[in-house]
């Protein structure tokens, strides 16, 4: 609860909406068959330190205020310095008024290739491109920190995302896969371009509903909780029906596909059944579990 206060209160202009990260950061180098080289545990150690300990919004936070997330790395294949891997990034944050936490982003990235001696310095330079791992992790954090500030307050992740847009331009340099406008539909690029865009404000404005109107307000009032997440899902559907099967919507459902049953399993009815048949046109691929709700 104290996070959350001093969170709100701070969110008045760019410096004072600064949070910092407590990230957990796994790697997993079975598919290298190369397991026990000291490379894998220096690289997580150096990624943890990196993350935790930058400053990325210019202000210090206490742990308990930080956003928690974590990153999962997987090593496909290892030749000599060069790293063939994807990165999962996931990321939650508390809910008023109770001990929750709900998840706020999960996401897969599976053009992550990168090179790293062991004990390299890793540092993030906003106009300077040093390495595609320095790139890829310093746009994740600032996704990361614009999608948590979009949740309590309307638009509030714009300057992060700003920052992560940033990232791309100067990366796109590289030529490293996942910067470039073309090619893969879920690249940074497009995730970073798709945030910023008009055209898919739906989804910035049901992050908000949903968390700060929806999630926030049900220690006090479960009814007007519940009804405040279906008007963030009406959002969608109306996303949805000018921008179809948009990344954005894949990002969300990823993320709260199983609160979302959790919400309207039982509990005061508001409106259930045309909820479900909003879920199965906006996320076919969940179905089966949509018909969990009644």
């Amino acid at each position: 609860m104290n996070r959350i206060i001093a969170i709100l209160v701070m969110l008045f202009c760019f410096n004072l909406q600064a949070q910092e990260l407590n990230c957990d950061v796994q790697i997993n180098a079975e598919q290298t068959g190369q397991t026990n080289l000291s490379v894998f545990k220096t690289l997580k150690n150096s990624l943890q330190e990196f993350i935790n300990s930058t400053s990325w919004t210019g202000r210090e936070l206490p742990p308990e205020q930080r956003i928690n997330c974590s990153i999962f790395i997987t090593v496909r294949e290892l030749d000599g310095e060069n790293f063939a891997a994807s990165i999962q990034v996931q990321s939650s944050r508390p809910v008023f008024g109770s001990d929750m936490v709900t998840p706020v982003f999960n996401y897969n990235d599976d053009d992550f290739n990168f090179s790293y001696r062991e004990y390299q310095p890793l540092n993030y330079n906003q106009n300077t491109f040093s390495s595609n791992l320095v790139s890829v992790v310093s746009f994740y954090v600032y996704t990361i920190l614009g999608l948590d500030a979009d949740s309590f307050e309307q638009n509030g992740g714009t300057p992060f995302f700003e920052e992560a847009k940033q990232i791309v331009t100067v990366a796109q340099q590289s030529n490293s896969a996942g910067w470039q406008p073309s090619g893969n539909t879920r690249s940074r690029f497009r995730l970073n371009a798709d945030l910023l865009s008009n055209s898919f404000q739906g989804y910035r404005d049901a992050l908000y509903t949903y968390h700060r109107e929806g999630l926030d307000v049900m220690h006090d009032n479960i009814t007007e909780g519940k009804q405040s997440i279906a008007t963030a899902l009406e959002e969608l559907r109306e996303m949805n029906s000018v921008r179809r099967n948009s990344l954005l919507l894949r990002v969300f459902f990823d993320a709260k596909s199983g609160e979302i049953i959790n919400i309207f399993t039982g509990g005061p009815d508001v409106g259930e059944r045309g909820l479900v048949q909003k879920l199965n046109s906006m996320a076919p691929s969940y179905a089966r579990q949509w018909r969990q709700i009644q």
